[in-house]
């Protein structure tokens, strides 16, 4: 039997219990059928944990472009983030200890007894750690109970501290602070505090979080979430954070493109721009915004999203145009022409575009020649061509977005626009990020997800081989995906105008944060 063979039977046993045949059980027998799943979710941790133990032992994350195998995880099996850390740690557990991951192949321990005896020896010293695993397995395969197994932890836990009688385990490197950011931009603050950290804090808040009078309502936990951010505050205005030098919060607003051309004046703003232009040569949303930007400096930024259904438009008005359709209609009759074939040939825009002239048989010969060059790679690749032009037309100082927003809102919106392409340059300026960073909110690279407080804006293409600074031609990268890919293992990556990016591997891998092209109408 093959491994493929293995997977294939046990992949029909699940779709048989995920079938109609598991609902004909009776109540009793779910007992048994629920034992059995326990066992095998035991030897199914055994087998994952040894498969990813060879896997991260060979660096085989490399090949897909990911720098450790928790990311791969994450990209390859819709892991989240959590759980690939789990799984990472269940290996490392397991591979560092063979007598554990060989009682749950043989069914002795459960997979949650697993978790439990690694929970209860993760503070004892290496060495000790694995004998005091080996006695708990032993017990647990021998019938001892889920207290037992704990009492004898517990016996062995305390023997080595009544070894070492000097040491002071006050639990300070078990310190730490997470902040996450959770739905609409709200947090959740986790930690395990010491107690001199935890007695600064309850002090601030208590001193904060007083109630300010009669018709103060808020609850306790409120007015501590208050004293909190009062207190940051605080530190920020006293110019007590480092680095900072007492800057004030920075807000960038944003004003969505579609809704500043329906504002008061926008059509004639707009026929004003472009009859100038035709003779040139994480959001905050209210209250929490007017709170947030009341001393803040404020830097307004115009967002929009790429509608490619828009330039499929331009597309097929220009293919219109053309007499051209994808569709495979012809608008052309079909009379004889002899001289059609000749007159073909000695039209140069006739063999460039395959339209006009020469008759109408010719001209629809041509059209159908001109309708097979329109592969779906072709047609993405003159979407994105439009959607660039599209993109300049519309942004920039001299654009209609800058145009519009500098002539109807009031400040401080309306200040003049920052160049969004400088061409070459030694450094990138704070709007170009600013600008970067709105738009890729993380690591560019497809399907990396590392927020943004983890990378930095990089250059597609090195300054030193021309690149440009400019947004298009700048990404948000983390540190592997920049350093090692790139620049070491010699990855490329390309930027499209809807924000999506495709990776290209030295040894043809192809990684898309997107869907790839697909045959559409004009």
């Amino acid at each position: 039997m093959s491994v493929a063979d293995a997977l294939r039977m046990m992949n029909a046993g699940l779709d048989y219990l995920n079938g109609p045949g598991a609902g004909e059980l009776d109540a009793a027998a779910c007992g048994s059928v629920l034992r059995s799943l326990a066992a095998v979710q035991a030897k199914f941790t055994a087998a994952h944990a040894l498969v990813l133990a060879r896997f991260d032992a060979a660096d085989a994350h490399d090949c897909d472009g990911y720098g450790n195998s928790a990311a791969w995880l994450m990209a390859m099996t819709d892991m989240t983030r959590q759980d690939a850390r789990v799984e990472m740690r269940q290996m490392r557990l397991l591979r560092d200890h063979p007598e554990m991951a060989a009682a749950l192949a043989a069914k002795d321990i459960s997979k949650s007894w697993a978790m439990a005896i690694a929970e209860w020896t993760k503070k004892l010293p290496a060495e000790l750690r694995a004998e005091t695993i080996k006695i708990l397995v032993q017990a647990a395969a021998a019938g001892a109970s889920r207290d037992d197994l704990r009492i004898i932890a517990a016996v062995a836990e305390q023997k080595w501290r009544s070894s070492r009688p000097d040491a002071d385990d006050d639990g300070f490197d078990d310190r730490y602070v997470q902040v996450g950011t959770t739905f609409q931009g709200a947090g959740v603050i986790r930690g395990n505090l010491t107690p001199e950290c935890a007695a600064a804090v309850q002090a601030v808040l208590e001193a904060l979080g007083k109630k300010a009078g009669l018709e103060d309502v808020r609850t306790e936990g409120q007015r501590f979430h208050d004293a909190l951010l009062q207190g940051c505050e605080l530190l920020i205005g006293a110019k007590m954070v480092p680095d900072r030098a007492g800057a004030d919060t920075h807000v960038a607003v944003h004003i969505p493109f579609p809704e500043l051309r329906q504002r008061p004046g926008a059509p004639e703003a707009e026929e004003v721009w472009l009859r100038g232009t035709a003779g040139e040569t994480g959001y905050l949303l209210g209250k929490d915004a007017e709170a947030a930007a009341c001393d803040a400096r404020t830097t307004p930024v115009v967002t929009g999203h790429a509608d490619m259904r828009v330039v499929d438009k331009i597309i097929a008005l220009a293919l219109a145009a053309a007499s051209i359709t994808l569709d495979g209609a012809d608008p052309a009759g079909d009379d004889d022409d002899d001289d059609d074939d000749a007159s073909l040939d000695n039209d140069s825009s006739h063999r460039s575009w395959g339209t006009g002239g020469g008759g109408p048989r010719a001209a629809s010969r041509a059209r159908l020649r001109a309708r097979e060059r329109f592969t779906p790679d072709a047609m993405q690749a003159l979407r994105y061509a439009i959607a660039r032009l599209a993109i300049d037309f519309v942004s920039g100082p001299a654009g209609l977005a800058g145009w519009l927003r500098t002539t109807l809102l009031a400040p401080p919106y309306n200040t003049p626009s920052l160049p969004l392409d400088i061409g070459y340059s030694d450094s990138i300026p704070a709007s170009i990020r600013r600008a970067v960073l709105l738009r890729d909110r993380g690591c560019a690279w497809p399907r990396c997800g590392r927020p943004a407080a983890w990378c930095d804006v990089h250059h597609l293409q090195h300054k030193k081989d021309g690149g440009k600074t400019a947004v298009s031609e700048c990404v948000l990268l983390c540190q592997f995906h920049h350093d090692i890919c790139i620049h070491r293992r010699r990855w490329r990556l390309v930027l499209h105008p809807d924000g999506t990016t495709t990776a290209y591997g030295p040894d043809g891998q192809v990684l898309h944060s997107h869907s790839p092209p697909t045959a559409r109408a004009g």
